[in-house]
């Protein structure tokens, strides 16, 4: 009798203990949170959006001081970069929450996010869970120089995704609600501008980042920049006065003109295009015109040739156009459109 009792005892135990390992694999916190984090390591957002806690409302985002206008573009599987390596490191309960502790890989980088779940009622005999506070978080976007971008190869037009539309201002910052934890790398790639990745590491729940992308003019752009330049110095040309009208070249004579001038750009500007803010800047650079004109003396009556190179500078300022062209403004009086 007492060898059965010492079995029995022993059956029990190692019944309790294959329960509590059956729990904390399948039934408990750490498993919730797990499950959760395997849904976004297949990519499958819209399962995860559906996991209790994720998904939030728009007063609970301003009570977190995030903001109603915080676009949900990013809550997609193209969106998502590789998660792997999970590993639960610490289950706290705390009252009636547990704080369960993870580690994992997101595209390389390793990192830890701590999550809060409670008990969610009952399926059966076993509990269900939800997150306390939602793993969501927001990346704060300040994009220069570009409207369109990527974010994990996903590519997004930030005037489809701000709350002002194609109204928005080039600098205002947009905020995009993201999974956590997870990786998101934003890159430019357009006919005007490039830049290197960007990347930012989400993990930390509904928090804050913000990211601020410069980006560069491409050699195509500065091409079609220089094209129009000298497309608008050549017509410039054209004017058969002294002081052409709305150009950045002329002539100031004291006498009377005997034939109309004749103009002509005998060096070109260098042009370069540079960032200024959320627009581009055309440098002052410098070039030089040609210019025949016959000049009449009021001494005299004499009438000289001119023929004379005339130094002369420009610079300019780039506006991209809610359509995709650029608006390039030569100085303060010249305007001239730019595909």
């Amino acid at each position: 009798m007492a060898l059965l009792s010492v079995v029995g005892l022993a059956l029990v135990a190692a019944l309790a203990a294959g329960g509590a390992t059956l729990y904390q694999q399948f039934y408990g916190p750490s498993a919730f949170v797990v499950r959760y984090l395997d849904l976004l390591s297949q990519g499958r957002a819209a399962d995860a959006l559906q996991v209790p806690g994720v998904a939030i409302d728009r007063e609970t985002l301003e009570l977190a001081g995030i903001g109603a206008s915080a676009s949900e573009a990013m809550l997609r599987q193209s969106a998502l970069a590789p998660l792997t390596d999970v590993e639960v490191l610490s289950e706290k309960p705390d009252g009636d929450t547990t704080a369960v502790t993870v580690s994992y890989s997101a595209s390389g980088h390793e990192g830890t996010t701590t999550f809060s779940v409670a008990q969610d009622g009952w399926a059966g005999v076993t509990p269900n869970w939800r997150f306390t506070t939602s793993p969501l978080a927001v990346v704060e976007l300040t994009l220069r120089g570009a409207d369109r971008f990527a974010v994990n190869g996903f590519e997004v037009d930030r005037r489809q995704v701000s709350i002002d539309g194609a109204s928005a201002a080039p600098l205002d910052p947009l905020p995009l609600l993201v999974f956590t934890p997870g990786l998101y790398s934003v890159t430019v790639d357009t006919p005007i501008a490039r830049s290197e990745g960007v990347g930012v590491l989400a993990d930390s729940p509904l928090a804050t980042t913000p990211v601020d992308v410069q980006t560069e003019p491409t050699e195509e752009f500065v091409a079609v920049v220089q094209e129009r330049v000298e497309e608008f110095l050549t017509e410039c040309t054209t004017q058969e006065v002294l002081q052409p009208t709305a150009c950045p070249f002329g002539l100031e004579v004291s006498n009377r003109i005997a034939s109309l001038p004749k103009w002509s750009i005998a060096v070109q500007p260098t042009v370069t295009v540079v960032p200024e803010d959320g627009h581009w800047q055309i440098p002052t650079t410098d070039a030089v015109a040609h210019v025949e004109v016959e000049i009449k003396s009021l001494f005299d009556g004499k009438v000289q040739a001119i023929s004379e190179d005339v130094p002369f500078q420009i610079d300019g300022s780039i506006t991209i156009m809610p359509d995709g062209s650029a608006s390039i403004r030569v100085g303060s009086p010249g305007e001239l459109p730019a595909d």
